[in-house]
């Protein structure tokens, strides 16, 4: 496949440190960047920057305007190397798009890339790696049109328009945030069926920020407001090798990156308190995060899961992060020394941080009470108590001839049905497998749900995430155990073992209609038809 030459790094962005603290400028940088936080001059990176403006004249009180221009970038990653890769605006991550409630989020997409390869193969196999969309992660907007639509295919040009000199296509993304939305974290990717890892393992992934009440909680909006985005990237020979086959990173190393750097240190004064903002952008790998040093460890004080704000922060030495989910956290210097930012299955750390400096004195308090991002849900508020929904996630090893021997399927009440139904079902080509040609699950607006979803793996390695599109879900009960309080959720990790995995969660849909999908937010197996088609329509 050709490889298009390095684009130019610079951005209409505006590019403002995560602090928000040192003065704005034109120039979007892949590399480190000088942020004063709280005093402490530190080179740790922060991805650019877009923010809302006003609009005049318009409906909308403002608006985040960002151009995303994706094609072949040289990368040069502080602590790793140069690679070729597919970038959003040649960096790594994307810029981080910071909106308010009532904002429309306006994306225009331009598509630098290559010619696809033709293909005519199985759908559910990795094709038209230069085609993407975009997915705004977790994000309670609308499904369908020109918004959050992963049903869309941003082409590139074809290989008869490129020798003819044809401009290169762009694309058009506008999403209205709600004025309710939850202030929180989330984040944006290429969602394509078919390109969705190779993308996302080149590192194309960017963090949106929802501002509003939680931010204005004075101990909260004393902290330095820090973006630590985790991308995982696959690359060899300089470059993220064509997903060909099942075993494809086989053999691959993952290479982990924080805001883009290899091991970034960032700066902490005992006694002061950062709000971390915590973004999974992994593919393949969950993370089991801890702050350790010579000194003990330092607590993580999360107040929010996957956007949504707690009623109080919960300490916590070790925390969880399946592929896609994010976490707030407010993390407090203590003793001086050096402590690093790691995860149990990495060998290197994730990033250093430096307790050093002038104590903050007092320290900085942390807050009791936070203003709860959404009202719980109780089984009394399910609509139709014998419609419960059941996913089972499962994996037919052998099934077809091929590259792409294995079936990764989602079984349970909905399941795509069989090709073959008096057959074989083990090798059946469509059994449980996605068809866009196919509802899945037709969810009514103003109805409340209970699923269930549950691993038939039995490694305890082998991971299937389940991410929603467009609804979070509150987790009541894991493994058979109620969680009190329960946890809002848009993606929800689950290991296989004996037996594996089982989650129960309740949801409302609520607002939009439209086609979108479920599925494995482990990417090459979405990649390779794990995932469902999802409709919600009006009563």
């Amino acid at each position: 496949m050709g490889r298009n030459g390095g684009i130019s790094r610079r951005s209409v962005l505006k590019a403002i440190p995560a602090a928000g603290l040192a003065a704005a400028t034109d120039e979007a940088s892949a590399g480190p960047r000088t942020t004063s936080v709280t005093g402490v001059t530190a080179a740790f990176p922060q991805p650019a920057v877009c923010s809302s403006r006003p609009v005049p004249g318009s409906a909308s009180p403002s608006a985040v305007e960002q151009t995303l221009d994706v094609r072949f970038a040289d990368v040069t990653i502080p602590g790793y190397g140069p690679v070729t890769t597919r970038t959003y605006n040649g960096t790594i991550p994307g810029p981080t798009l910071r909106v308010h409630g009532g904002d429309v989020l306006r994306l225009t997409h331009i598509n630098g890339l290559p010619p696809n390869t033709p293909h005519s193969g199985r759908h559910n196999v990795p094709h038209h790696a230069n085609s993407f969309n975009l997915h705004t992660h977790g994000m309670h907007v609308r499904p369908s049109g020109h918004a959050d639509n992963v049903l869309r295919e941003f082409a590139p040009r074809t290989a008869e328009e490129a020798a003819a000199g044809a401009p290169e296509p762009r694309y058009v993304t506008t999403v209205h945030v709600p004025a309710d939305h939850p202030a929180g974290t989330y984040w944006y990717h290429p969602h394509l069926h078919g390109s969705t890892a190779e993308q996302i393992l080149g590192g194309m992934a960017g963090v949106i920020v929802v501002e509003g009440d939680v931010d204005e909680i004075p101990q909260i909006k004393a902290a330095a407001d820090i973006v630590v985005c985790v991308n995982e990237l696959k690359f060899k020979d300089g470059e993220v090798p064509a997903f060909t086959s099942g075993g494809w990173m086989t053999g691959v190393p993952s290479t982990f990156t924080v805001n883009g750097t290899v091991n970034p240190t960032l700066h902490l004064r005992p006694g002061e308190v950062q709000r971390w903002r915590l973004v999974a952008a992994t593919a393949f790998t969950a993370l089991r995060l801890q702050v350790t040093g010579v000194r003990g460890t330092l607590t993580m004080h999360q107040i929010a899961q996957d956007g949504v704000t707690f009623a109080g922060p919960v300490a916590r030495d070790l925390l969880d992060l399946s592929m896609g989910n994010r976490a707030d956290v407010l993390v407090r210097g203590g003793a001086p020394g050096r402590y690093e930012l790691r995860d149990r299955a990495v060998p290197e750390p994730l990033m250093t941080i430096e307790v050093a400096g002038e104590p903050v004195e007092p320290p900085m308090a942390l807050p009791v009470s936070l203003p709860p991002g959404r009202p719980f849900l109780d089984e009394r508020d399910i609509t139709d108590p014998g419609a419960d929904r059941e996913i089972v996630f499962h994996t037919d090893a052998g099934a077809f001839t091929g590259a792409f021997p294995n079936a990764f399927r989602i079984l349970g009440s909905h399941a795509t049905p069989a090709a073959h139904p008096g057959g074989d079902l083990t090798r059946d080509p469509a059994y449980g497998l996605f068809d866009p040609g196919y509802t899945n699950h037709t969810l009514t607006l103003g109805t409340v749900e209970r699923w269930t979803v549950r691993t038939d793996e039995t490694v305890p390695a082998h991971s299937h995430p389940f991410h929603l599109h467009t609804n979070q879900f509150l987790l009541t009960h894991r493994n058979g155990e109620r969680l009190d309080p329960p946890v809002w959720h848009d993606t929800i990790g689950l290991n296989g073992g004996t037996p594996g995995d089982r989650v129960t969660f309740l949801v409302r849909y609520e607002d939009f209609t439209g086609h979108t999908i479920a599925h494995c937010h482990q990417l090459h197996h979405e990649d390779l038809g794990m995932m469902q088609a999802v409709q919600y329509v009006e009563p």
